[in-house]
């Protein structure tokens, strides 16, 4: 890449491509992929109040607070062109570690805890692997997208990748085999109950129960505003 010339701000972020550079304008989406995850797993939690929601984004929070402490741990530089607009440091790139612990997290959770689901058939197993291959796709795009447009050396961003997938399999066994035994015990509590905290974690299909139990409440209610009428 030529250093001459004009670096161009993506839309309203601070990710950078160089001018003209359609592939470099095309990796910019992926390199903003970890900040919409995390603003989506900020509103399930919102909206879903789901303790397997809640215990994911507490892993997020974990890993982002590990990459902290590890960049301030290690003080590794970032590549020369970005250490001018970027104070802190590049070792481990937060991009590529939160990334990977997304997307070491979900496929385990696709292939281990949704495994207690009923049905076997080929197409739900078909599906389960694409939308795991998806995660990690996706993962190495914004891997490279780093790299790419110069934010974080090869060796960064290794390194950031494999600390977040160690720690997606750490926090994934402690979620599957610590944590989620207590769920229900924790939803008990007073707090959860304000706050209408729940546990879905042996319903095999969360939209299709929320589904099915609000068009019955929607029909009885409905019986309850038209006795006369016939319900639909």
């Amino acid at each position: 890449m030529d250093d001459r010339q004009e670096w161009r701000d993506f839309a309203l972020t601070h990710v950078e491509y160089l001018s003209g550079d359609f592939i470099g304008k095309t990796l910019c989406l992926f390199s903003l992929l970890p900040q919409a995850m995390i603003v989506s797993i900020v509103t399930l939690v919102v909206f879903k109040r789901d303790l397997h929601t809640i215990s994911f984004a507490l892993g997020v929070a974990v890993c982002e607070l590990l990459n902290i402490m590890l960049k301030h741990w290690i003080r590794e530089e970032r590549p020369a062109r970005k250490r001018t607009s970027f104070g802190h440091y590049g070792m481990p790139s937060d991009h590529a570690q939160i990334s990977w612990f997304m997307a070491g997290y979900l496929t385990l959770f696709l292939l281990v805890r949704l495994h207690h689901v009923q049905t076997s058939s080929m197409i739900l197993n078909f599906w389960k692997q694409l939308a795991a291959a998806v995660c990690c796709v996706c993962a190495a795009l914004v891997s490279f997208s780093r790299v790419y447009l110069q934010y974080h050396t090869w060796w960064q961003v290794v390194c950031g990748g494999g600390v977040g997938l160690a720690l997606a399999v750490v926090w994934f066994i402690l979620v599957h085999y610590v944590f989620t035994p207590c769920f229900p015990q924790i939803v008990q509590w007073r707090v959860c109950e304000l706050l209408l905290i729940c546990d879905t974690t042996l319903i095999p299909c969360v939209m299709w129960f929320e589904y099915a139990n609000i068009r019955q409440e929607a029909r009885a209610r409905q019986r309850k505003l038209h006795p006369s009428s016939k319900s639909q």
